[in-house]
C-alpha cells in the first residue's frame, strides 16, 4: 500500500501540473518535498499506532496486563518499515517519467520482497549449494523478513519457527542486536533512499 501510493506522488504531481503550481507559492523545493514526506508518514503511520492505543485501552478495561516492551517494540518496527517502503516510494517516484513506470516499478519490487520472504526460495538457494550464511544474508538484506524475523523474535527468542536459519542470526547477532538491527536497517534504508530521491528530484 505504501509503496504503490507513494510511487505515483510526485511523478502525478508533475503530470498533472500541480508541482508547478505548488512551487510557485514561495517555498523551496526542499520544503516541499521533505514536507510531502513527513505529511505522508505520519498519514500512514497514524492510524496503526491509534489503533494500537485503543487496544492498550481496550486491554486495561479488561484488566490485562500491559507487555509495554513488545508494545513499543512493535510500533517501532511498524513506523521503520513505513519509513522504509515510503522512502523507496518517492525515489521511485522521482525517478520515473509516468505514472505508468512508476506503478509498474513499485509492483515489481513488491514482488521481489515478497518472493525473497518465501522460504521456500530460500531452500531452494540452500540447496543448489549456496552458502547458508549467504542466503540467510540475502534473507536479512529484505525489510520485510526482517521486519518478521524481529516480529517471530518477540515471542520464540530461540527462533526456533525459522529452523537451522536461526543459528546464523542468533549465532551473528544474538536477540537483542538483531532488534537493533531490525529498528535500524529499514529506517536507514528508507531515509537514504529518500535522499536519493530527493536529490535527483532537485
Amino acid at each position: 500500500f505504501i509503496l504503490v501510493t507513494t510511487a505515483r506522488s510526485l511523478v502525478g504531481d508533475r503530470e498533472v501540473g500541480n508541482l508547478e503550481y505548488m512551487l510557485a507559492f514561495p517555498m523551496s523545493l526542499r520544503a516541499w518535498y521533505w514536507g510531502k514526506f513527513a505529511g505522508r508518514f505520519a498519514l500512514i503511520v497514524t492510524p496503526v499506532l491509534a489503533a494500537l492505543v485503543f487496544a492498550l485501552a481496550y486491554g486495561a478495561v479488561r484488566g490485562h496486563d500491559m507487555p509495554w516492551s513488545h508494545i513499543s517494540l512493535y510500533a517501532g518496527l511498524i513506523c521503520a518499515l513505513a519509513a522504509c517502503f515510503l522512502g523507496m516510494g518517492f525515489l521511485l517516484s522521482s525517478l520515473a517519467r509516468s505514472t505508468e513506470v512508476s506503478l509498474g516499478s513499485s509492483l515489481m519490487i513488491w514482488l521481489i520482497v515478497v518472493a525473497l520472504l518465501d522460504l521456500l526460495l530460500l531452500s531452494v538457494l540452500i540447496r543448489s549449494q549456496l552458502d547458508p550464511a549467504f542466503v540467510v544474508g540475502v534473507a536479512l538484506a529484505n525489510p520485510l523478513q526482517t521486519f518478521r524475523t524481529a516480529s517471530m523474535i518477540l515471542f520464540d527468542p530461540q527462533l526456533i519457527l525459522l529452523g537451522p536459519a536461526s543459528y546464523v542470526i542468533l549465532d551473528h547477532f544474538g536477540v537483542s542486536g538483531y532488534v537493533a538491527w531490525a529498528l535500524a536497517y529499514p529506517t536507514v534504508l528508507g531515509i537514504v533512499a529518500a535522499f536519493l530521491g530527493y536529490w535527483n528530484f532537485s
